[in-house]
């Protein structure tokens, strides 16, 4: 436990109520943006000459040689570890002031911040390569039919590139909601201290933009007492998690024998210890479990954050975990689909179960209405019986009969109908089928080749956009950086280190 803030209004504290309520566990992902925050509020303190030029260059030293902390179980956060590490070796006389205008309270939202800036443009990267990898899977099954199912029944054929192509969009919504969730994150709530400012004359925007933030959380109440971030991230990341967890549950269906769709690679599987013949999705269900565990952080976090007074309170230590398990979660099932999805193996000819279970019957009765002029509803009832005494019959629309239709009409709707033979035979094509349906947005072809020409460039551009992201962080990075270097190197000749504590 540190000993800076104790002798003063409290005595020591018992190791097990501090090692209850340190958060130094957890913390370690926080420390280099820990680091920089120090770096930037030095600079910004000599700049508005509230910190002398020699004193501030002596902390920028110690701070540049921070980056091997190491933090230890004893210690109570990483803020304090900081400032410890600091005193050790720049003394009290200048190390003394590192916590000038500045508080926890403040300093730690904004470290979350910008850690969460990093991991969200991992997050970003990594999805927009799941939604390369899918449409460059997509473009080798243009014309490879499967069936679709609505309420896990057979319902009418598209094309494996159809199906992708419909995750490569949702995945694209998800990334629009990260990307959103971005430009909300990225602003510095560093100078509100420990809920009123301060009486120093700070200058955030200084700060603010060492630290590559776009602004400021204005209201110092709502920079330290606000987590809505935190809140709005988890919930982009279950919408993110759930499109994961639904991709994962087709394959895992289509994958089994009864379904036959497709074949999963074998190292993204395991087998049975007692039955050999067994081919489980173990890696496609631990996704879908990882997106119950975002899910149960989003719950979590929100209800602990919807009871708290204003201000700072130190149940935000404990959402903070939540935030990182969920990123870890989402990017880790990312990376496995990313790599299982371009070894798929997709069942190639269809016809057969296309036949078995109806999957024409729509444009049957799609052709009825549209060549001979038969209400919809009516062409409805007539296709629905004649698949009722296929049934019975242990047929199928290729043993379909002209004949049998019109008796079908006949019984269920009382209209005489005459349907070319040619017109029957042409529903035993899936690929036929799904030709047919060229609106835009649908399984034919040529409108899904249109479609992933735009998603391709959509991608392209979605990376092009998290790079001057990146760029913007590196760029404000390396001016930290010069900054710190410059008051080093003006006053490096006078600067003594005092290792007194």
């Amino acid at each position: 436990m540190s000993k800076i803030l104790h002798g003063g209004r409290l005595a020591n504290v018992r190791e097990d109520v501090a090692h209850f309520t340190s958060s130094i566990k957890d913390d370690a992902r926080l420390l280099d943006s820990v680091i920089a925050i120090n770096k930037a509020h030095i600079v910004m303190l000599i700049e508005q000459k509230i910190l002398a030029k020699q004193d501030g260059a002596v902390l920028l030293t110690a701070l540049v040689n921070a980056s091997d902390i190491q933090l230890d179980s004893s210690m109570e956060d990483v803020h304090m570890a900081v400032e410890e590490a600091i005193l050790k070796e720049a003394g009290t006389e200048a190390g003394g002031n590192l916590h000038i205008a500045k508080s926890r309270n403040d300093q730690v939202a904004t470290a979350i911040r910008m850690t969460l800036r990093n991991e969200l443009l991992t997050l970003m990267r990594s999805l927009a390569h799941v939604q390369e990898h899918l449409a460059e899977v997509a473009e080798d099954h243009l014309e490879t039919v499967i069936l679709e199912y609505t309420h896990l029944q057979p319902a009418q054929p598209v094309t494996f590139a159809h199906y992708l192509l419909s995750y490569v969009d949702a995945f694209q919504r998800d990334m629009q909601r990260l990307q959103n969730t971005y430009t909300r994150v990225n602003l510095s709530p560093l100078g509100a201290c420990a809920l009123a400012t301060t009486s120093f004359p700070i200058n955030r925007d200084l700060t603010a933009g060492l630290l590559g933030f776009k602004g400021l959380i204005e209201n110092s109440i709502d920079a330290v007492g606000s987590r809505d971030f935190i809140e709005e991230t988890l919930a982009a990341l279950t919408l993110t998690a759930v499109t994961l967890s639904r991709l994962a549950e087709d394959l895992i269906i289509w994958s089994s024998p009864d379904f036959g769709v497709v074949e999963l690679p074998d190292e993204f599987t395991s087998t049975s210890s007692i039955m050999p013949q067994k081919k489980n999705p173990e890696v496609l269900e631990v996704i879908r479990a990882h997106a119950s565990h975002v899910l149960g952080n989003f719950v979590i976090v929100t209800a602990a954050v919807k009871s708290l007074p204003s201000t700072y309170n130190l149940d935000f230590q404990e959402i903070t975990p939540k935030l990182w398990e969920s990123i870890d979660n989402v990017r880790a099932s990312l990376d496995m689909i990313h790599k299982l999805a371009p070894k798929l193996k997709v069942t190639l000819d269809v016809s057969n179960k296309a036949l078995k279970s109806f999957v024409a019957a729509t444009e049957l009765a799609n052709l009825l209405v549209r060549k001979y002029n038969i209400p919809f509803r009516s062409a409805h009832r007539i296709v629905g019986a004649l698949v009722k005494s296929l049934i019975e019959t242990k047929m199928t629309f290729a043993d379909a009969t002209p004949k049998m239709l019109a008796k079908a009409a006949e019984d269920s709707t009382g209209i005489k109908l005459n349907v070319k033979t040619e017109d029957i035979k042409a529903l035993a094509d899936p690929l036929r089928l799904v030709e047919a349906c060229k609106v835009k947005g649908g399984p034919a072809p040529a409108e899904v080749k249109r479609m992933l020409c735009e998603r391709e460039k959509q991608v392209l551009q979605t990376k092009s956009d998290i790079s001057k992201l990146d760029k913007e962080l590196e760029e404000a990075w390396n001016k930290l950086d010069a900054a710190v270097q410059q008051f080093i190197s003006k006053t490096s000749k006078n600067t003594t280190f005092k290792n007194s504590t």
